[in-house]
Parts: structure tokens; sequence; C-alpha cells
């Protein structure tokens, strides 16, 4: 009985194959260390899923980073979720990235900093 409603119903809608599909181009590009990009910024792919992961929103993203679109931030957002999996690697080589720089550099890393930051200042 069902199967007669949706012959029914697909004779009623027409052949859907037919329809062409409408597809943006996801508005990421790796730069020449191999960053990605989101949407010709310098705000990287990194930053934006790390918000994401956070809870912030995508309005919440925009305000932070006010260079970014938030068609753009939305479309990154889809992606990293359809591609999570095929990210992950990316995502953990620029983790190990972050803190071979960190490790040999100590005095960027964030640990400390309004410490030494109030330490610069010059007393009154």
């Amino acid at each position: 009985m069902w199967l007669d409603r949706v012959l029914l119903l697909s004779q009623a809608l027409g052949d859907n194959l037919d329809v062409t599909a409408v597809v943006d181009e996801i508005p990421l590009a790796r730069d020449a260390q191999g960053a990605f990009r989101v949407g010709g910024t310098r705000i990287t792919l990194d930053l934006v899923v790390r918000a994401f992961n956070r809870g912030a929103t995508a309005e919440e993203i925009v305000q932070k980073y006010c260079s970014l679109q938030l068609s753009d931030v939305y479309q990154v957002i889809g992606y990293y979720l359809k591609h999570a999996d095929e990210l992950a690697e990316y995502f953990e080589t620029r983790a190990r990235n972050e803190e071979a720089v960190l490790a040999s550099h100590p005095e960027w890393s964030p640990k400390g900093l309004r410490d030494r930051l109030l330490a610069r200042q010059k007393p009154q």
C-alpha cells in the first residue's frame, strides 16, 4: 500500500534525477606552509574549528575574527563536520608543529604571559 503511494507521488513530482546540482566551492585554500586559510583571509581552519568545538556559533566566530564572512564560516564548519575523519591527521600535524614551535621558543608560550607583560611595565 505505501509503495503505491510512493509511486503515485514520484509520478506527480516527475523525475528528480534530471535536477542540476548546485555546488559552491568550499572557501579553503592551502598556504605555502600547508595551513588551510578560510575565505582568502589569514584565519586558519584550526582557529575556526577550535572555536566551533568550544561551542561558538558561526556568528560568534565572525564577531571574533572580523575578516571572515558568515557564509564562509558556515561552509567551512559544514565541510569540517562532513570530513572530520579526513581532517584529523591535518589537525594532529598542526598541533605537533605548534608544540614544536613553542618548545623551541618558550617566550612565545601563553603560559605566564600576563606575568611577563606586567614585568615589562615601568614602575610609575
